[in-house]
């Protein structure tokens, strides 16, 4: 049975399928099937180098150099090849899900070499992992091919069942297809997944008679067989990782999970969410902040756009405050009445890319007991400095922003109907609030901030404290000296500050600069082709400070937004340039719009 299936698996993966059937022949009588569970190393860089070549019938296994991964190998893949064919180990090869592979030793491997096709696909993958490894920094250590579509990475078709079926009968196709998940047959599909059976079956003491159906969830949405891989991710994310239905032609085809986005690359929001999930304690918590800048590299490197990375850091994080919020109140007990954590700035308007200073808010019920939401506040808060958000200098964090609803609809309403320096100050950062955790409804806040769009003088002011951050007016013309650009100050910010200034206009609903600007042109507040160029401009910006702020990372150094001119080419220079243009493009508009004038 092995040596069969090892002769079946082999001749389905390159190169093997090409040798000559002397040597395949010799490859399937030396391969042999091992397993090893989740998390064995079976070779670290600098020690005992790997005795043979794997390929992978179930399971994932994670390359890494100095602690950053650089590629999960997975079903139907080789490793092993680099330690035979150096002698040595160098890189670290771990375990990371549960791994059941036909090994062939060095000796037959070695044998195998003399074929000159066999020997030619390891050694242009050696050349490949050769060029990629001098290509990336020490921060963005995996590119993934992101113009890939979603049916270039799924492989295996749907296992399905009837809905009458039972637990075992269940099981039992999910292990002779060796899948992840099962559908259940249905006016609308349903899926179990293989943690399902875990989790609700195992762990639950239930039988194999019991109805599948008893522990079946809904299909989650499915994506069309042309979906890009980031458009995926996204969606995976949104169903909290569970495993996504393709469609071809109308049809279910596929079922497209985690393991398979993986295949494209280690350091996907995929991986960071998988590790994120699995976070028991806060022993754990350290580290985060690298995995993000990780991935926003590997993302960037990928082509896609600073802002859609920004989007997959948001989910992440707030994937991060729903772990670390079950462990307060695992230590605390229940809370005494509902409540609602809330990011404020960037990350409330999803659009922070790298860790930056905590920017949160707690508000709970009226009449409840605030010392719990004292120390529950005070817990989660350091839980996120451990994951790397550093303190707010200026404090705006739910230590100190804590309260019941009533009291942040006084403040809210407060800050649009007096607009003081402090009061505009606040209203800038609390009105791009996001509920990211609890039950709290938070209704009557959004009903005030609606209120400002019939309060012109709030606006005015507001957009006039905009326009204290523009371009200086000799950038506009050419950059003079070496002197350093802040890429935020004199670029990003002033497009955030405007473009919350036409959001709030319209009764606040968007939080997203590109979404509230988009929707000032549907209203008719905004010229279309002004926001066209501001849009491309302010995509230009964000990733400019993203590739500042990595550059600066790899070198060990603080992230920042700054650039001398000295240090870009003359497209980027030109691009700038024409960036900065569009800015006070919009800002001579938001100044007319909103009267600042007067």
């Amino acid at each position: 049975m092995a040596a069969t299936d090892a002769a079946s698996w082999l001749r389905a993966t390159a190169p093997f399928g090409a040798l000559p059937p002397p040597l395949f022949e010799a490859a399937v009588r030396a391969a042999e099937i091992v397993f090893h569970p989740a998390g064995t190393w079976l070779a670290r860089a600098g020690g005992p180098p790997l005795e043979h070549l794997y390929v992978i019938r179930k399971g994932s296994v994670r390359l890494e150099r100095d602690g950053q991964s650089l590629q999960v190998v997975e079903e139907g893949e080789i490793f092993g090849y680099t330690s035979l064919i150096a002698r040595r180990a160098t890189l670290d090869v771990q375990v990371e899900d549960d791994l059941v592979a036909f090994r062939i030793p060095d000796a037959v491997f070695q044998a195998l070499l003399r074929d000159a096709p066999f020997a030619r696909h390891f050694a242009d993958a050696l050349s490949e992992r050769l060029k990629a490894a001098l290509a990336q920094s020490p921060v963005a250590t995996f590119r993934p091919d992101l113009g890939l579509e979603v049916r270039q990475v799924v492989r295996d078709p749907p296992v399905w069942v009837e809905a009458s079926a039972t637990v075992g009968e269940a099981a039992r196709a999910l292990r002779a297809a060796s899948a992840t998940a099962v559908l259940l047959r249905g006016e609308r599909p349903a899926i179990v997944t293989d943690r399902d059976f875990r989790d609700r079956v195992l762990a639950e003491g239930l039988g194999p008679e019991t109805p599948v159906a008893a522990i079946a969830a809904p299909a989650p949405a499915p994506l069309r067989g042309d979906t890009p891989i980031h458009e995926a991710w996204t969606a995976l994310l949104d169903a909290g990782a569970r495993p996504l239905p393709v469609l071809q032609d109308g049809e279910i085809v596929a079922v497209l999970g985690a393991t398979d986005l993986l295949r494209c690359t280690a350091e996907g929001p995929m991986a960071v969410l998988r590790r994120v999930e699995r976070l028991s304690s806060r022993d754990a918590l350290p580290g985060y902040a690298a995995k993000v800048a990780r991935m926003a590299a590997a993302l960037l490197g990928g082509g896609l756009d600073a802002t859609q990375i920004a989007g997959f850091v948001a989910r992440l994080n707030d994937t991060l405050v729903g772990r670390v919020v079950r462990l307060a109140e695992a230590e605390l007990g229940p809370a005494p009445a509902p409540w609602a954590w809330i990011a404020l700035g960037s990350e409330g308007r999803a659009e922070q890319t790298l860790l930056t200073d905590q920017d949160n808010a707690l508000v709970h019920a009226d009449g409840a007991d605030p010392a719990w939401y004292a120390a529950f506040a005070d817990r989660v808060n350091a839980d996120l400095e451990a994951a790397g958000f550093p303190r707010c200098p200026g404090g705006t964090m739910a230590r100190r922003w804590s309260a019941p609803v009533s009291d942040w609809t006084a403040w809210f309403a407060g800050w649009i109907d007096a607009p003081s320096p402090d009061a505009l100050l606040h209203a800038g950062v609390f009105f791009d609030y996001r509920r990211v955790a609890g039950g709290l409804e938070l209704a009557r806040l959004d009903a005030v901030i609606a209120t400002a769009a019939r309060k012109p003088p709030f606006l005015r002011f507001l957009a006039r404290a905009a326009l204290d951050f523009h371009p200086p007016a000799a950038l506009l013309l050419r950059f003079k000296g070496g002197s350093a650009i802040d890429i935020k100050a004199h670029g990003i910010a002033p497009v955030v500050l405007l473009a919350r200034c036409y959001g709030l206009e319209l009764g606040g609903a968007p939080r997203g600069t590109l979404a509230r600007l988009e929707a000032a042109v549907r209203a008719g507040t905004l010229a279309e082709g002004v926001f066209a160029e501001v849009a491309e401009a302010y995509r230009f910006l964000m990733g400019l400070r993203l590739r500042l702020q990595l550059r600066s990372l790899a070198a060990g150094e603080p992230a920042r937004s700054a650039v001398a001119p000295g240090e870009l080419g003359a497209l980027e220079r030109a691009r700038l340039k024409d960036a900065l243009r569009a800015v006070r493009t919009l800002q001579e508009a938001g100044a007319l719009h909103f009267r600042t004038q007067f």
